[in-house]
């Protein structure tokens, strides 16, 4: 696929998001789309935003479940980024904003220092990690009926759109993060539950093949970056007038309502 049909593609999947309008897939059209190129197509996209005077917060991982990575015939989970503007103040999410929104619970990494893959193990990323905090994900894939392949996924940045991040800071030594509980309640009814173990058998895990999935770009993880570390519960869609509670061990909660 040649750059100009690269930049093409992202700039339509931006678009998509600015005018909070769903699309086919790109693979419907463009079918010689394939991981390597999708990255390079969400590489344009990001920088655009960056372009566009939008910061990045981190990384995020996503697929980290077995489950997940063996529905979409993967070995690896795939990444995609969070920025300034998709970090939501308050307790209030605006369903006009945004597509389709579904919420899911997660523990972000909030980073001490860089780290350079590869051969990055958990306990490198436990090691250069200031502190872990709850997170809850907004994802929103630009993808009609959330219909898309591996590739169109990678490329619409990983569904990126929302992040509620929890005000409780704990170091990562304080907490058994493979054993974290969280409840994800809508309107006072226990929707979702998992722990930590669900991301990769330890959240850390994940961070490290971030770090090492990076490196082949010649990328790292940087000191300040919060990094979501992928999906501790399923994802739930939300309506106006939800009310969403998630209760982490350790962690506190976080709780917001769904606004029209």
């Amino acid at each position: 696929m040649d750059k100009a049909t690269i930049k093409s593609i992202a700039q339509f999947l931006n678009s998509a998001e600015l005018e909070k309008r769903e699309v086919v897939k790109i693979t419907k059209e463009h079918t010689d789309l394939d991981v390597e190129t999708a990255y390079e197509v969400q590489e344009q996209l990001v920088l655009m935003k960056l372009e566009a005077g939008n910061e990045i917060i981190g990384p995020k991982m996503g697929l980290t479940s077995q489950a997940k990575m063996k529905q979409m015939g993967v070995e690896e989970p795939i990444y995609g980024y969070v920025f300034d503007y998709m970090v939501v103040n308050g307790d209030q999410l605006s369903m006009s904003e945004l597509i389709h929104p579904k919420v899911e619970a997660e523990v972000a990494f909030i980073m001490g220092r860089d780290v350079q893959g590869p051969n990055i193990t958990a306990e490198d990323i436990l090691a250069a990690t200031e502190y872990i905090i709850p997170a809850l994900e907004i994802i929103d894939s630009r993808y009609e009926n959330f219909n898309f392949t591996l590739p169109d996924v990678i490329a619409d940045n990983a569904s990126s759109s929302r992040v509620f991040l929890g005000t409780t800071l704990r170091r990562p030594q304080e907490l058994e993060l493979d054993l974290l509980g969280v409840t994800l309640s809508i309107n006072g009814e226990i929707r979702e539950l998992g722990a930590g173990a669900a991301i990769l058998g330890h959240p850390a895990n994940a961070i490290a093949m971030l770090a090492n999935m990076l490196a082949r770009k010649g990328l790292k993880i940087k000191a300040g970056q919060t990094i979501l570390a992928g999906a501790i519960t399923g994802a739930v869609m939300l309506q106006a007038g939800d009310t969403v509670s998630a209760k982490f061990d350790g962690l506190g909660t976080i709780d917001f309502k769904v606004k029209e």
